[in-house]
């Protein structure tokens, strides 16, 4: 996925500035897809360079002038373009799985620290998502359609079944490594 198209996807529902766009990703896709507010700029100037979208200055008598950006029409036929495609494959990486793999030469307990460190992080993001709003007024202002957030909380799901998967795994294997499980050396 490209923060091109996650951008149009905001855009499409209202025009938005950079600083409205870090709000809304923050609120919303952070949990999957963070996105940090050099990149949005970033990406808004590609956009406008691609005739995705088209900035809009905005004149404020007190604060700096707003640049908001509207989608094109062929920003519309892009996004959903991308939406029909089929995307490759996901190139997993993880630098926790690395630690793991060559753990063998750490102690045991340095061994258990590190999953419990992971269990503990778990359990705080579990805890994260459990404090998402999860009804439609909380999302209003960026999406009216009950379809639309019916998808958006799909990924919550995603995110919490994810976790709870990991989190069972992380608890069996420290239980494990508790009851002296660990080869000696």
């Amino acid at each position: 996925m490209s923060l091109e198209h996650a951008i149009l996807g905001f855009l499409q529902y209202h025009p938005l500035s950079g600083y409205d766009l870090k709000k809304v990703f923050d609120a919303s896709v952070r949990h999957f897809w963070p996105a940090d507010q050099a990149q949005i700029y970033r990406s808004l100037a590609r956009l406008a360079e691609q005739g995705w979208a088209s900035p809009e200055k905005i004149e404020q008598e007190v604060r700096p002038d707003r640049k908001v950006y509207h989608i094109t029409d062929a920003g519309r036929a892009e996004l959903r373009a991308w939406l029909a495609l089929p995307l490759p494959p996901a190139d997993h990486r993880s630098a926790e799985l690395v630690q793991v793999f060559f753990a063998g030469q750490l102690s045991d307990h340095e061994i258990l620290a590190i999953f419990e460190r992971a269990a503990e992080q778990t359990r705080a993001m579990l805890e994260h998502y459990g404090r998402l709003p999860r009804e439609p007024s909380a999302y209003a202002s960026v999406v009216g359609s009950p379809r639309e957030l019916y998808c958006w909380l799909l990924t919550l799901d995603c995110g919490v079944a994810g976790a709870e998967c990991q989190l069972a795994w992380l608890e069996g294997v420290i239980a494990r490594i508790k009851n002296g499980e660990i080869p000696e050396r």
